[in-house]
């Protein structure tokens, strides 16, 4: 019998490069270097200038920004320190509701304008509503004049593509009632212990044509600590030793072949070529299935503890 992990699949990635060739996965500078900053008491790094500009020399096309992040100079500068085509790299960013109080901002048009002019940009590839929280309370907007305004940006051509992050079904259906533009994709937590971040999610996304990209899909390798519980990674070992390849390529690859689009990141060149050689080899489907059955045997949450269901019960019906 294929499971309905299998069966999404076979999703048809509609997120390109210039050439028309599927994007497969990209390079995130994310909450990371915002805590790294608040730490350190600084507002610029010239490590993540050097990150970035390494990753793209070695062949990632997607940048995934945000304005969460506090990440704009580096990724501008690093862009213009290599000289390389604007259509050459694809540029994410993402609206926060937290915005309204920081920057008094209005609203994605207010913060894209923002975020342009930061990083010396015309316009970004995909623009992301960062979380569903979106509210009179949180962000002096709803939900739906959020997207009416990422629906402005893309006519006005300062953005491409939009989409969301962190969105569950309901969060969905409220945008789809009244989009004049349908959601690219939904940026969620995806891993071997987190297949559904909220329920339903992934379903949903394929029956609508969303693509779904991972944030944290290293997770068993990165965020659990020595002596836990890890029940996926004598599967990665002996996949890894198999396919000559390590277990954080058998994890992207995992994600690649559920049709779901990762999001990593490193500051090690030879991983960064390392994640970028995960399509020379293809996992047979029974080990894919494999890994996609862990969901049964540990469940581990990362982000966003207070808006999802903790239950591994609600997170799997379905899959």
């Amino acid at each position: 019998m294929v499971s309905n992990s299998l069966q999404m699949a076979k999703f048809q990635n509609k997120i390109l490069d210039k050439n028309g060739n599927q994007i497969k996965i990209g390079f995130g500078v994310g909450s990371y270097w915002r805590i790294y900053k608040s730490e350190n008491n600084v507002e610029f790094v010239p490590e993540l200038v050097h990150q970035i500009k390494q990753a793209i020399e070695n062949g990632f096309v997607m940048i995934d920004g945000a304005e969460a992040y506090c990440t704009y100079e580096e990724i501008g500068i690093a862009l213009k320190e290599l000289n390389v085509k604007r259509e050459d790299i694809w540029i994410t960013d993402k609206y926060i509701n937290w915005s309204y109080k920081k920057y008094d901002s209005t609203g994605p048009i207010f913060s894209v304008n923002r975020s342009l002019k930061i990083m010396g940009l015309d316009y970004v590839d995909m623009y992301l509503l960062h979380t569903p929280d979106i509210t009179e309370e949180s962000a002096g907007i709803t939900i739906v004049e959020a997207w009416k305004q990422c629906e402005q940006l893309v006519k006005e051509g300062k953005v491409k593509n939009i989409g969301v992050s962190n969105f569950r079904v309901k969060d969905l259906e409220e945008i789809m009632k009244v989009c004049e533009i349908k959601p690219m994709c939904n940026q969620i937590e995806f891993h071997p212990y987190l297949q559904q971040q909220s329920p339903g999610i992934r379903e949903y996304c394929f029956k609508h044509g969303i693509q779904i990209e991972a944030f944290s899909p290293l997770t068993p390798i990165t965020k659990i600590k020595e002596g836990e519980d890890n029940p996926v990674m004598p599967i990665l070992n002996r996949l890894a030793k198999k396919y000559g390849k390590n277990e954080s390529q058998i994890l992207l690859r995992w994600c690649t072949q559920l049709g779901i689009l990762p999001l990593t990141t490193t500051s090690n060149k030879t991983r960064i070529q390392e994640y970028l050689s995960i399509f020379e080899f293809e996992m047979t489907p029974e080990e894919i299935q494999e890994i996609v059955d862990v969901k049964d045997k540990k469940f581990f949450r990362g982000w966003m503890h207070e808006f999802y269901p903790e239950s591994v019960e609600e997170c799997n019906a379905g899959l």
